[in-house]
């Protein structure tokens, strides 16, 4: 038995390589370099550099291809035999009219065609039955023993596959059931596999890749009334109890009978059901023998009748003599025509009654006799190859399909799968009969046609310079195979597959079978991106061994298709082939790998999932002896060739001079073995007698016109034809085989005569051994063996003729390149001495050591150079500078410039002399020494810092001597003294406590005395300069006539925080700027409303520009938005104004006036405009806009008192009307309603709080002690002379003759209200009932308000306040139809002078009670403006209801602390009861004490924690005052809200 698949055991490892890139830059060099080892195992890996990586050319958008299908287990070679086996067996009962079920033997399905194969290996069905070896069978299938299983398996052999050996054996049958599986029904139905049959069908689009095993799944049976319907049914069917044809055995099922009636059956005596078998009688054979085809069988028949079934009656004919000419094959008789059967395969007659057994009756159908049923089940298997899939893909789409199929497969994400797992199932999976996975495999297909993974060099588009590196990389597989050491380059034709790389797409688990390449070529396979490719090889020498053992355990296969291995369609286990003897190797070849194949080694392999491959043919001069054996093995098989061998070896042959050396002796080599070979053949042929010749250009014939009728091989050098059979040839190893014509008829045709190919071959031979010639005259020059010395001309020759001819890098070469290029290295140099100046500057200079050896090394050199006499003279001149330099040096002291002269006179030698250094230090150090001397001289300019410390490292430079060391010393003293006073004087710079100037000013008089330039001493010089002239402006600027202003007080104090220097007014000035910082903030505090847009200058000032709405309103909404001017620069002040006193007052008043009359026109202008109010107005005919940019309209609109412009209520700020309406004990009745605050400026009128006088007037107080003038204070003192002079208009105007008496009716009308009463008794709040009452005794035209008397006990302050404050807006919305007015009668005369005294106090920004007062007597005299108090009311609504909540949620929150507090003092009693109870038990106390205790106890428990009553004493406090109000009997009905004006004490505790 094979082994298993949980038994597949990996092979071992093939060789990797991974090249350097020097060897990587020879693709075809490095291949050959590792053939030895890397041929060894037959195929192996290349890894590239780790930074090569090419990208992918391919164009994904537009590459679509169709992929072959593959069925796993047909690929397998042993499998596929199996898979025959059981179609032929499958055939043969479906002929007897049963379906094959196979049985389950120790739950696994029974292997049938092993059972067959070890009975017949143990001497057959008899001898087993015998000798009993049943039992040995069963241990050769592997079945454990004891378990009587040889007895089983005789059992299933006899049933199922004993009928099948005797009917091929043509034996007779010994009551053969051919209805063996009735009884079975635990063994499952064998589907025919139908290899040949399914190649010719497509695939259905549809079909699942999934596991599965159809094969054993039983179809569903037809019924007559499917056959009637269907008439290939009906065509395909067979009536009778005869053979059936494959294909043809589709059997109708009565649906009313059961399975058991649809034959004719006998049972024997042990109730064996024994079938009918169709037999043929004996016929007698030429030599009178009898034979018999088919086995006879002994019948007893039952009475049933035959169930009737479709089957075509025989063809009739009108013509009597037709049917005469019919004779019955088996008694040779025509006689009872009616009774005589037709075939339909090979028209022979058979009466019904002649066949064994007889038929009762003429069966309807097509029928066939038992011969041609003979004939069709020996019919040997067609080929097997593989179909092409119907659908297109694209590489995403079968991607897609690729990894979905994987993932669903091994129920893992794609990259978690490993590939030991995938290599174990794939073998499995081809070994197993049960399964059927089918996978499809994108292969060979051409990239001329799709494009290649690689970049290619085309007209078609520019490459970028990265894809230009790679196209023309010799590992580009478009490249390789047309390099120059390759063969192939010499063959014209692009051969796909082998010259044009071809394209593989794969998926899990498809396959390459085993195979060689064509012409035992080379390949290699690159794997451009995705999972893995996993390969086996074997190597060249085990080629035909691999073969034998193939052939051996498959030899069916072998039988009827013997180029099998040729058609890469089969596979065979690695172990199976490493267990008979063959040497397998594996790999996994992974993204960006290489993997190459050597001449006939056989590889397969498989996919571990989706990737893209390709592949090429390449072929090396060492290849040229496998491809000749190819050829002959090729003839031996009659099998095609891809090209002409010996058309390629002439081709080489004729161009010898461009073959690479290499190259050209293999041509040789092969050329010679060819000719020799054509002489002999050539020589034969006129032996026989064949004179005749022409000469024929093969390589311009079609290949298929020059092919050797009896080989195959394509014909070039030579071919025998015919002229009376000019369709064939013949190539001259086959001169026997064209025809039977004469010899004389026969011609040769030939491509070279017998004299022109040794021409070749001596050329080639020249270009062969040209080499050696070449390297003779090398080997002479380099060694001098005859003596002379050769030019460097001869060399550079010699070296030129080597690059021309293309000879190989051999050690010679090197050797002569070596010497060239010393030479040329020794000329450069000798031309760097003895030239000019300016080269000898750009050459380095040699030592004289260095000199002396270069005149050795041209010397000993092998070519004659006439440079050596130029070395000798400088050397001499450089023996000469040295004595000279060696006197200069031994009396010193000397002069710099005679050591100056000394020195460029040795450097002009262009030779480092010893002597010229010493020479160089003496030169150095007189330098240095005067520009020391030059720095630290008194007249001199003082250098800095850097320069000393410069001065001091080149001084450690050079070389030492006693007056430098003496320098040194004392430049380093100085550094060191420079360095200390730079420290101190960056302390006080940098210093966080400044020192005073005169500290400052002894660092600097002290530092003073150093020759050096210190950067911080002069920083500290500059910074005290600077204290110096601040002091002097802060003196300037204190004893002025003004006291300073505060922007000139700041900007000294940012200089003078800046300066590193201690200042004592620095800090007088700073007290000073933050006193008038306070003022201001205060002064803003007090003007300023919360986030508003102003500031406190513009504030104060005046609006100049009130006049117009549109740039004043656009000035409120650029000042919300950051961009405007301010009120003083529209008042005209420069930032120099602001200083001067003068022209403040003198702006102020003049925006006075401004201000005035630009109210007035905007006054004037928003009066034109129509009223939101009016019904009749529209928005869009309303030219106001609100501050929020919309325009108002409709209810909730209010209109400004100063500037008469409309708003919304919602977006401005609005006067409460339930605060100013509320009644106190000196406030004006609820009916007053012309002292309510009904009063509304808009926000662009009203820019400030307003504050009171008294309140500006401490401000100005605190201001006059500032000794600081502040732009502030300036306006605010213009403001309050304003204001003052304003309010000394309006006393005046109130206690004029006319107004007084106005004030008094006022008076005498408020006090009347107060007086008049409305209710008996004013309400109350504590309970309802004390109203009743003063309900009764009200006034009758007072309107009631049922709902204003509230439970108050039952409420919280809050919900008091919110209830109480509804109840108010009912009041005051009930009472407005009873308003009237005017109150006053106030004449024009008096009217004018008031309103203008107004609208000045509308644009204080001061609030005065004379103005308070005059808008009472103007509201007093006009009508009461219901609408505006309608509106406020409307407004205040939502506000109410915040408050009710608000209250309610208050409340939740104290019951909820309530219910804790409770909690926790019962809890105390608790743990208090316990104690007490503990106690009195302990201490034995008399029970009345322990009571008294527990009192106690109880008593300060109850202090700790106090009641919801002690919780609250304000809230209770209010009550009592509010029933006390409520008490008083002379309250009325305008006094309905005295809550409103009390605190919240709930809230603010809480």
């Amino acid at each position: 038995m094979d082994p298993g698949s949980d038994d597949f055991l990996p092979p071992p490892e093939c060789p990797v390589f991974e090249p350097t890139w020097a060897e990587f830059r020879d693709p075809l060099g490095y291949i050959a370099k590792i053939r030895p080892i890397a041929e060894k195992s037959g195929i192996c890996k290349i890894r590239p550099p780790t930074d090569w990586q090419p990208p992918f050319a391919v164009e994904v958008d537009n590459f679509r291809f169709t992929p072959r299908i593959q069925r796993l287990n047909e690929l397998e070679a042993q499998t596929r035999v199996k898979l025959n086996y059981l179609d032929q067996i499958a055939k043969f009962w479906e002929i007897q009219g049963s379906s094959l079920k196979i049985p389950n033997v120790e739950r696994r399905i029974l292997d049938l065609y092993s059972l067959s194969k070890i009975v017949m290996e143990e001497g057959g069905y008899e001898a087993i039955c015998k000798d009993r070896r049943w039992a040995r069978v069963a241990q050769r299938l592997n079945y454990p023993p004891g378990k009587n299983i040889g007895s089983l398996l005789r059992s299933h052999y006899e049933r199922i596959i004993y009928p099948y050996e005797m009917f091929q054996s043509g034996a007779n049958l010994v009551q053969c059931n051919t209805h063996p599986f009735d009884n079975e029904e635990k063994d499952k139905e064998y589907k025919p596999h139908s290899i040949p049959f399914r190649q010719s069908v497509q695939p259905s689009k549809f079909s699942s890749y999934s596991r599965r095993a159809k094969r054993l799944q039983p179809d569903p049976e037809p019924t007559e009334e499917d056959i009637e319907k269907n008439p290939e049914l009906k065509k395909l069917q067979i009536y009778g109890a005869g053979p059936k044809m494959m294909g043809l055995g589709l059997m109708a099922r009565d649906k009313t009978l059961r399975k058991k009636d649809l034959f004719l059956t006998a049972l024997d005596k042990e109730g064996v059901i024994c079938p009918r078998t169709v037999l043929m009688k004996e016929e007698p054979k030429e030599d009178g023998k009898m034979t018999s085809p088919l086995p006879r069988e002994d019948l007893n028949h039952s009475g049933e009748s035959c169930t009737k079934m479709t089957m075509q009656l025989r063809r009739s004919h009108s013509s009597a003599q037709f049917i005469d000419s019919y004779l019955c094959r088996i008694c040779s008789r025509g006689d009872e025509d009616d009774k005589l059967l037709l075939c339909e395969g090979c028209d022979d007659n058979y009466h019904i009654f002649c066949l064994m057994p007889p038929l009762p009756e003429i069966p309807r159908g097509v029928w066939r006799c038992p011969k041609c049923i003979m004939e069709e089940c020996k019919r040997p298997p067609e080929a097997f190859g593989f179909e092409q899939a119907t659908q297109e893909y694209t590489l995403q789409s079968f991607g897609e399909m690729a990894d979905s199929f994987k993932a669903d497969y091994f129920s893992m994400p794609v990259h978690m799968v490993p590939t030991e797992l995938v290599e174990k199932e794939f073998w499995r999976l081809v070994s197993s009969i049960e399964e059927d996975i089918t996978v499809e495999y994108g292969a060979d297909i051409h990239s001329k046609e799709f494009g290649s993974g690689f970049p290619v060099s085309s007209s078609k588009g520019s490459l970028s310079p990265e894809e230009e590196e790679y196209a023309t990389s010799g590992w580009n597989l478009n490249v390789m195979p047309v390099l120059d050491q390759s063969v192939l380059c010499h063959i014209n034709a692009d051969i796909s597959g082998m010259k044009v790389p071809w394209l593989y797409v794969g998926m899990v688990f498809s396959a390459f079978c085993w195979h060689i390449e064509d012409h035992w070529s080379y390949s290699i396979n690159y794997l451009h991106w995705g999972e893995p490719k996993t390969w086996y090889g074997v190597p060249s020498l085990a080629a035909e061994h691999l073969e034998e053992v193939m052939k051996k355990l498959t030899p069916e296969l072998f039988d009827s298709q013997p180029d099998l291995l040729h058609q890469l369609v089969t596979l065979m286990n690695p172990n199976t082939l490493m267990s008979h003897g063959v040497p397998v190797v594996r790999t996994n070849q992974c993204a960006g790998e290489f993997v190459i194949t050597f001449p006939r080694a056989y590889h397969s392999g498989f996919n571990q999932g989706y990737n893209f491959a390709e592949a090429v043919n390449f072929c090396t001069a060492d290849w040229l002896p496998a491809g000749r054996q190819c050829i002959e093995h090729y003839r031996r098989l009659r099998r095609y060739c891809v090209f002409s061998h010996e058309e390629l070896i002439c081709k080489m042959a004729a161009f010898p001079e461009k073959l690479d050396l290499n190259l050209a002796v293999a041509v040789h080599k092969e050329m010679f073995i060819m000719v020799q070979e054509e002489r002999r053949l050539r020589k034969a042929l006129l032996e026989k007698g064949v004179t005749e010749a022409e000469r024929e250009a093969f390589e311009l014939l079609p290949d298929d016109e020059r092919q050797c009728m009896k080989c195959k091989t394509t014909c070039f050098l030579s071919a025998l034809a015919c002229y009376d059979c000019p369709d064939g040839l013949v190539c001259l190893s086959h001169i026997n085989d064209l025809c039977k014509c004469s010899s004389s008829r026969q011609y040769l045709r030939y491509r070279y005569t017998l004299d022109e190919l040794p021409a070749m071959l001596h050329k080639l031979k020249i270009r062969a051994e040209s080499f050696d010639t070449w390297a003779n005259k090398v080997r002479v020059a380099l060694e001098v063996e005859d003596g002379r010395k050769r030019s460097f001309e001869e060399l550079r020759a010699l070296e030129s003729e080597a690059r021309e001819r293309r000879f190989p890098n051999t050690d010679l070469l090197q050797r002569l390149r070596n010497c060239l290029n010393e030479a040329e290295a020794c000329v450069s140099q000798v031309l760097g001495l003895v030239s000019g100046q300016e080269a000898r500057i750009e050459t380095p200079q040699l030592t004289l050591p260095e000199l002396r050896v270069l005149l050795e090394q041209m010397g000993n050199l092998p070519c004659a150079m006439h440079q050596i006499g130029d070395v000798k003279d400088v050397l001499e001149q450089v023996e000469a500078y040295q004595i000279e330099a060696r006197e200069a040096l031994a009396s010193l002291p000397l002069s710099v410039g005679l050591l100056r002269s000394l020195l460029e006179k040795g450097q002009q030698l262009g030779v480092e002399v010893p002597e010229a250094h010493q020479l160089q230090q003496q030169v150095e150090q007189a330098r240095w020494l005067d520009e020391v001397k030059q720095a630290l001289a008194p007249s001199a300019q003082r250098g800095s810092l850097v320069i000393m410390q410069g001065l001091l490292v080149t001084g450690a430079k050079i070389a030492s001597s006693p007056s430098v060391d003496k320098a040194r010393a004392e430049l380093q003293e100085l550094l060191t003294i420079a360095e200390r006073w730079e420290e101190k004087a960056h302390f006080c710079l940098e210093a966080r406590q400044k020192h005073p100037p005169a500290t400052l000013e002894a660092i600097i008089r002290e530092a003073e005395n150093i020759p050096v330039y210190l950067p911080n001493i002069q920083a500290l010089k500059d910074a005290l300069a600077k204290a110096h002239a601040w002091i002097a402006d802060v003196d300037e600027i204190q004893n002025g006539d003004h006291y300073p202003c505060l922007d000139d007080l700041e900007g000294l104090v940012a200089v003078g925080r800046d300066l590193p220097v201690g200042l004592e007014e620095l800090r007088q000035l700073e007290l000073q700027v933050l006193t008038a910082h306070s003022w201001r903030e205060k002064a803003s505090k007090t003007f300023l409303k919360k986030n508003s847009c102003y500031t406190l200058l513009e504030v104060l000032c005046p609006c100049a520009d009130a006049g117009s709405d549109t740039s004043k309103r656009s000035r409120w909404i650029e000042k919300e938005l950051g961009l405007y001017r301010s009120d003083t620069e529209l008042l005209g002040l420069s930032a120099q104004d602001l200083r001067d006193p003068g022209s403040v007052i003198v702006a102020f008043k003049e925006g006075e006036q401004k201000e005035k009359e630009g109210i007035l026109q905007l006054r004037r202008m928003n009066s034109t405009k129509p009223s939101p109010l009016a019904s009749s107005t529209t928005a869009a005919s309303a030219t106001s806009i609100c501050v929020c940019g919309q325009v108002p309209a409709g209810v909730g609109t209010l209109q400004c008192d100063l500037c008469q412009d409309w708003f919304h209520g919602q977006c401005v700020s609005v006067p409460r009307l339930l605060s100013s309406s509320r009644p106190t004990s000196t406030s004006s009745p609820l009916l007053a309603w012309w002292e309510w605050d009904t009063k509304f400026l808009c926000p662009l009128c009203m820019r400030s709080r307003r504050p009171r006088l008294e309140t500006i007037l401490a401000l100005l107080v605190a201001l006059q002690r500032l000794p600081v003038r502040l732009p502030e204070g300036e306006a605010l003192q213009c403001l309050t002379e304003r204001a003052i002079v304003w309010q000394g208009r309006a006393r005046q105007v109130l206690a004029s003759e006319d107004v007084t008496p106005l004030l008094g009716q006022l008076a005498e009308l408020r006090h009347q209200l107060q007086d008049k009463p409305r209710l008996e008794k004013s309400p109350t709040y504590p309970s309802a009932p004390a109203c009743e009452p003063h309900r009764e005794g009200c006034d009758k035209d007072m309107p009631k308000v049922p709902g204003l008397l509230l439970n108050v006990d039952s409420m919280t302050s809050h919900e008091k306040v919110a209830s109480v404050q509804g109840s108010d807006l009912e009041v005051l919305s009930s009472l407005l139809p009873q308003l009237t007015g005017p109150v006053l009668n106030l004449p024009e005369a008096t009217r004018a002078p008031l309103e203008e005294l107004m609208l000045e106090g509308d644009l204080l920004e001061v609030t005065l009670d004379e103005n308070h007062s005059i808008w009472q007597l103007l509201q007093a005299g006009q009508p009461p403006d219901i609408e505006r108090i309608r509106t406020l009311l409307e407004l205040e609504k939502p506000e109410h209801k915040r408050n009710r909540t608000r209250g309610r949620d208050l409340e939740k929150r104290k019951r909820r602390q309530q219910q804790k507090i409770d909690l926790s003092r019962k809890s105390k009693d608790l743990v208090q009861e316990e104690l007490q109870s503990k106690k009195a038990r302990n201490s034995e106390i008399k029970p009345q004490e322990g009571q008294e205790e527990e009192f106690e106890e109880e008593k300060d428990s109850e202090n700790i924690f106090p009641t919801s009553i002690e919780y609250s004493p304000v809230l209770k406090g209010n009550k009592n005052s509010f029933q006390q109000n409520g008490s008083g009997s002379t309250a009325s009905l305008p006094s309905l809200t005295p809550l409103l004006h009390q605190p919240y004490p709930q809230q603010e505790e809480l």
